[in-house]
């Protein structure tokens, strides 16, 4: 489990989080899920957030929940259009290209691509 910095918050008006949770499909397939929370602090967040990730696993066929939740603090009160829900930062020696393949772009994601125009390859 890792965490953001976390500012404190009054018990009464509890923060937005959102807490990132990793779970395992059969067969082979890994899925990052993000949940937004109301809580108090980061350790309440994650608290919920892993009670749904074993809730969700159990939901799904062949799903397993890793262990893993990592949290971040929102920065604004209300949950609004546009704004960050989600910041991970870590430090690597790879040029940004190298990174990209290395961490999000390995060619075995589940995604559909968008081209520069806003559809999919195969709608042209």
């Amino acid at each position: 489990m890792t965490e953001s910095t976390d500012i404190p918050t009054p018990a009464e008006d509890p923060a937005w989080h959102s807490v990132r949770c990793l779970f395992r499909h059969q067969p082979d397939i890994y899925e990052e899920r993000i949940t937004l929370w109301r809580a108090a602090d980061l350790d309440e967040a994650i608290a919920l957030a892993e009670a749904d990730a074993l809730e969700y696993a159990r939901d799904v066929n062949d799903a397993e929940y890793l262990g893993l939740a990592q949290a971040f603090r929102l920065f604004d009160a209300q949950v609004g259009h546009g704004m960050e829900v989600f910041s991970l930062a870590r430090d690597s020696p790879l040029e940004p290209s190298e990174y990209l393949d290395a961490f999000f772009d390995t060619g075995t994601e589940r995604q559909r691509r968008i081209m520069a125009d806003g559809n999919p390859p195969d709608a042209r």
